[in-house]
């Protein structure tokens, strides 16, 4: 039983410039992660919880893309787009997973913020390198949980004879639009796990910022608002982009679903979030920016001896 996927482009030189184009966005997307992830394990200086917390959002940004990026560019020169069932099912399980677990972690990063603003003394204690682990750690296993219940509740439910996928790979959307058995609780049950990986930690991020900037409109200085400010406008700039293309695709019902516009969408998260991430991290974080600069710095000079 193989699925096929109708979104590439069947022309050849429409082809060929799809894959110059997602390669080059790849291989940026990796080499910009990679230069976050290198400068924080190697700058003394960014060993804080804020910079562990971006290494690691970092990493789980490159294993996301990996998942269906380097798919979609051999589906794009291949006659036949086609992927078994199992693949399908294994493609969408750590999508969803690794996906859910940057929403996760983007509330963790939240939570970092608020202890630091508002609790500045008790900080160090409490968010201790342990806890940071666990956090991480915790977001990811929340994520892969949350996204084998889902993929098997999905891949359940009986699919129509047609094996058509308006999509460049297996996202849940798509997917669903093929089971044959459509209900308003098969709808409610993927409402459900897309609430719980989506509007529940963008709760507790708006919770947290809430509290953030009462605490900051008490500070008596200029100068000290717009330094407390300023170490959360990164985070807030990613958390819009992320969780506004997440809130579009899956929180909404089944009946709105429109396939161009989707694969649209899809490539804006799957492509561009990971792409501005570092770029926004290390344009409006001086700290960031240097040490990367340092990074390539030794680079050069270790590849000029």
């Amino acid at each position: 039983m193989e699925f096929v996927f109708l979104a590439y482009p069947s022309c050849p030189e429409l082809r060929i410039l799809s894959f110059i184009g997602v390669s080059l966005v790849y291989g940026l997307i990796i080499t910009g992660n990679i230069l976050v992830v290198v400068s924080i394990h190697t700058e003394a200086r960014l060993c804080t919880p804020m910079y562990y917390f971006l290494g690691s959002l970092s990493g789980i940004e490159i294993c996301y893309t990996a998942v269906v990026v380097p798919h979609i560019l051999a589906n794009t020169l291949q006659s036949e787009k086609t992927i078994t069932l199992l693949g399908c099912a294994t493609q969408m399980t750590f999508f969803i997973a690794l996906g859910s677990a940057d929403c996760f972690l983007l509330a963790v990063m939240a939570y970092d913020r608020y202890v630091a603003i508002c609790h500045p003394l008790q900080y160090p204690l409490l968010m201790t390198l342990t806890l940071c682990v666990h956090l991480v750690v915790a977001s990811v296993v929340s994520g892969l949980f949350l996204s084998l219940q889902l993929v098997a509740f999905i891949f359940s439910l009986p699919f129509c004879q047609t094996r058509d996928i308006e999509h460049f790979f297996c996202d849940v959307p798509p997917v669903m639009h093929l089971v044959c058995a459509q209900s308003h609780i098969h709808e409610q049950s993927v409402l459900v796990a897309a609430i719980l990986a989506i509007a529940v930690p963008f709760f507790l991020i708006t919770t947290s910022y809430t509290f953030i900037v009462a605490a900051v409109l008490k500070i008596r200085s200029a100068a000290g608002r717009h330094r407390a400010f300023s170490t959360c406008s990164s985070h807030l700039t990613v958390v819009l982009l992320q969780y506004g293309c997440c809130a579009f695709m899956y929180l909404r019902p089944s009946s709105s679903y429109h396939p161009k516009q989707d694969q649209f969408i899809s490539l804006v998260y799957t492509l561009g979030t990971p792409l501005l991430n570092p770029l926004i991290y290390a344009l409006r974080n001086s700290e960031m920016k240097g040490a990367i600069g340092r990074v390539l710095t030794r680079n050069c000079l270790f590849q000029n001896s």
